[in-house]
């Protein structure tokens, strides 16, 4: 590999990375034009996994914001990013995958304790896709593989 083909890949797992912060801070803040605009045209997402929807970017930016409004604090932690470039048509590096981990705290409104009410944690994966504006979501799918419950109810493995 030549320097710039080396230093392009790295500047490519810096945007790639900065996507997926973004998406975890605009669900935290709740900033859900940030969302839409995260996503290509026809993005989708599925959160099906943790109860909820699949749909368009759109639909789901809408039921997220109904659903999430029951917590006051939201703090998605994604880790253990796993960057994959694929090919689109015959193209090198127009598309990517990653797999990451997360643990999502959240605390119901209205509650004045410290502690998180609900907690949760599973698996991302993400759909990439380089447009003229930069990468962009195709789709992204959550699977939830466990959460503890308010008032120490207890964990509850989800199935994968």
């Amino acid at each position: 590999m030549t320097q710039r083909v080396e230093l392009a890949a790295v500047m490519d797992r810096l945007a790639v990375d900065g996507l997926i912060t973004d998406y975890a801070v605009a669900v935290d803040d709740g900033d859900w034009e940030a969302y839409r605009n995260l996503f290509t045209p026809d993005g989708r997402a599925d959160y099906r996994s943790a109860g909820g929807i699949e749909g368009d970017a759109g639909a789901v930016a809408e039921w997220l914001a109904e659903s999430l409004r029951l917590f006051s604090m939201r703090q998605h932690l994604i880790v253990n990013r796993r960057v994959r470039f694929e090919v689109l048509e015959r193209d090198t590096g127009d598309t990517a995958r990653v797999q990451a981990d997360y643990v999502n705290p959240m605390r119901f409104a209205g509650d004045g304790s410290a502690a998180p009410d609900f907690v949760c944690g599973g698996r991302y994966s993400f759909g990439l896709l380089r447009t003229d504006d930069g990468w962009r979501l195709r789709d992204v799918v959550v699977r939830e593989k466990w959460r503890r419950l308010p008032d120490g109810a207890g964990a509850s493995p989800q199935a994968e």
